[in-house]
């Protein structure tokens, strides 16, 4: 069921909330440090699986999509914004690492849309043989 889908992602959500907090506290700092981006890992890393490709339920699959669809742009869209306001309060520095990281990654999605091109032709002879 869908429900199964959000509970996925809301366990790898807590684990890796779980995780930056145990990292913060390692670095002697407080709060969390990247919390949410090992969560997001953390799904990508079961939804890649291969237990997931072969046991998990269509219907759980697409809950997963849903919520994804739903709350990766939300978290992307927060963590944006508040780098961005650390860049303007820590200087020059801060923000031209922040254009390069940028420029760099506007530079990578030729390279990666290619590569999704690539194994989308792959996974099409398969189907075909």
């Amino acid at each position: 069921m869908e429900i199964y889908g959000m509970a996925v992602v809301s366990v790898c959500y807590l684990v890796g909330m779980y995780a930056g907090t145990i990292l913060a506290r390692f670095l002697g700092l407080t709060g969390d440090v990247g919390g949410v981006g090992f969560g997001m890992l953390l799904l990508i890393l079961v939804t890649t699986s291969r237990y997931w490709e072969e046991k998990i339920p269509a219907k759980t699959k697409r809950g997963v999509e849903l919520v994804s669809a739903l709350y990766i742009p939300i978290v992307v869209a927060m963590v944006a914004r508040s780098d961005v306001v650390a860049a303007l309060k820590g200087g020059w520095i801060a923000l031209v690492t922040g254009a390069a990281a940028t420029f760099l990654g506007l530079l990578m999605v030729p390279v990666l849309a290619g590569k999704a091109k690539i194994q989308e032709g792959r996974s099409a002879a398969h189907t075909r043989a």
